[in-house]
């Protein structure tokens, strides 16, 4: 029986939430019984507990459910599927075991690291497709065996197709950022990709919201799915310490040399909203002597990847970017995010912020809010049950 065969739910109403139905929960990463190579490769990635995600969603995927997740991006949702699965495959056998599709090449690159970091003591081979390379190095690429395949929808069914990919050991199918998915017009090449996959493989959908096309495709592909809802409530800005300036837009670039001369920072990233606003600041970061990277939605692949190897590896300590990469940034060592440009939707400011205080450490948030972004700031607060303080005089007291 294929996966287009299983049984049928009566779909839910396009209300873009679901209900949880799968309860069971930890508190530490100890609880789930994994292997200790996978625990040893938890630890070292600098992780010290289990996000609200990872708390409730790795234990049905280790279980052999499928699984849909409704979680925002920033809240550790990457790491869930990436523990749950690599507890489920088996480093012995060269064969595809785990595939992942993203929809952007950013945070398809981002999640191939996360399982490198994850499987390193596991010994497991994780390959990355995505479009702007050459399909000959991907096909040489696949030659070696890897257990896991993390890619771009368009370049994973042209492999497949091309029969470089074969898909006879797959165990679980991952569909990340699933509502982004779909307005980026991938839904038929996923459906027939499904189409193609064992009625074994276990699917696994993680979405910051069900439309009613995500909702249709998980009830015809889907076989009594475990259900995980993490509410706006419950999303992890725990560890953050949020702060507030209210400033004239003429005085940001004077407050922003101000924070740099008054904290300590080990990495960073300033947040804008434009090309302009990312160029302009980068500029004059770079005339005060600062070792600055960034990157906005006009850059050439190779030119995001160079960017993203400088920041990850230390080489340059701050990050100014749009939102092209609030989903996709996990780096060690950041501890400030600046929102130079308060965020045009407010789900996006955890997006942004989250990528301070990553895997349970400490880190700090500054917002810059001019008099026609104070609304803005207060309905943040309320979306998220959180209270963002005003920045202290004393910069030394942000540790």
């Amino acid at each position: 029986m294929s996966k287009d065969e299983k049984k049928e739910e009566d779909p839910k109403d396009d209300a873009g939430i679901m209900e949880s139905n799968f309860d069971e929960s930890v508190e530490t990463f100890d609880e789930l019984n994994l292997k200790p190579d996978l625990l040893r490769g938890i630890y070292g990635y600098g992780f010290e507990k289990p996000s609200i995600i990872q708390q409730k969603a790795i234990l049905p995927i280790i279980k052999g459910n499928d699984v849909i997740a409704q979680a925002q991006s920033g809240t550790g949702k990457t790491a869930a599927f990436a523990i749950g699965t690599l507890q489920l495959v088996e480093p012995e056998k060269d064969e595809i075991q785990c595939l992942i599709l993203s929809p952007t090449r950013e945070l398809a690159h981002q999640t191939s690291i996360v399982y490198q970091f994850l499987g390193e003591y596991l010994k497991i081979k994780v390959c990355l497709l995505i479009g702007g390379t050459k399909v000959g190095a991907d096909i040489d690429k696949l030659k070696e065996g890897p257990q896991v395949l993390v890619g771009s929808p368009g370049r994973v069914l042209d492999l497949i197709k091309r029969k470089r990919i074969s898909l006879g050991y797959l165990q679980t199918f991952v569909l990340d950022e699933a509502d982004e998915m779909l307005s980026k017009g991938f839904l038929e090449i996923i459906k027939e990709i499904i189409s193609l996959i064992p009625s074994t493989a276990k699917i696994l959908l993680f979405s910051a919201t069900m439309p009613k096309d995500i909702v249709e495709m998980t009830t015809k592909f889907m076989k009594d799915p475990a259900k995980i809802l993490v509410k706006n409530e419950e999303l992890t800005l725990e560890g953050i310490k949020q702060y507030y300036v209210f400033l004239k837009k003429e005085d940001k670039l004077d407050v922003l040399f101000q924070i740099y001369r008054g904290i300590e920072i080990a990495q960073a990233i300033i947040y804008c909203n434009t090309k302009r606003a990312v160029e302009t600041v980068s500029e004059e970061l770079k005339k005060k002597g600062h070792m600055i990277s960034s990157i906005h939605g006009d850059l050439k692949q190779f030119e995001r990847d160079s960017v993203m190897r400088d920041f990850r590896s230390g080489v340059t300590r701050v990050l100014v970017t749009t939102d092209l990469l609030a989903r996709g940034i996990d780096v060690y060592q950041v501890s400030l995010v600046i929102n130079y440009e308060m965020p045009k939707e407010k789900e996006t400011y955890i997006h942004r912020i989250g990528r301070s205080g990553r895997f349970g450490r400490k880190g700090n948030a500054i917002n810059f809010v001019t008099p026609a972004e104070k609304d803005a700031l207060e309905e943040i607060q309320k979306y998220y049950n959180t209270t963002i303080e005003q920045l202290p005089t004393d910069l030394s007291e942000l540790k």
